[in-house]
């Protein structure tokens, strides 16, 4: 079993539920693609693209049946990217985040462990 990591707003994801499908959000749309990060790279987006944002959930997905594609990005790290929506039935589970101290959002018990 393979597990990626989407961060978004809680209220997308709720709208996407509704749906069936999550088509992505902010950068996902303009860029073409879902954004994810595997557990070793995702605290690490958190800090850079999500600081001191709330009302977020951390959506763990399983990649078995989608179309990842793995991608270089930050620091030349090969980052998974979906170019299709996501059908909501692969979330393994969805996690609401809360800012630390610093104003970075994490999961109660923080984030897996890579």
């Amino acid at each position: 079993m393979s597990i990626i990591y989407k961060i978004c707003d809680a209220a997308i994801w709720e709208k996407a539920m509704g749906k069936g499908v999550f088509a992505g959000a902010g950068i996902d749309l303009e860029d073409g693609y879902i954004h994810f990060s595997t557990a070793a790279q995702v605290a690490e987006t958190a800090r850079r693209h999500f600081r001191d944002q709330t009302s977020l959930v951390l959506v763990a997905v399983e990649t078995e049946g989608l179309a990842v594609v793995w991608e270089p990005s930050r620091g030349g790290d090969l980052f998974p990217h979906l170019y299709a929506e996501l059908p909501v039935t692969s979330a393994a589970s969805v996690t609401m985040l809360t800012c630390d101290e610093q104003g970075v959002p994490v999961p109660e018990g923080g984030y897996p462990n890579p």
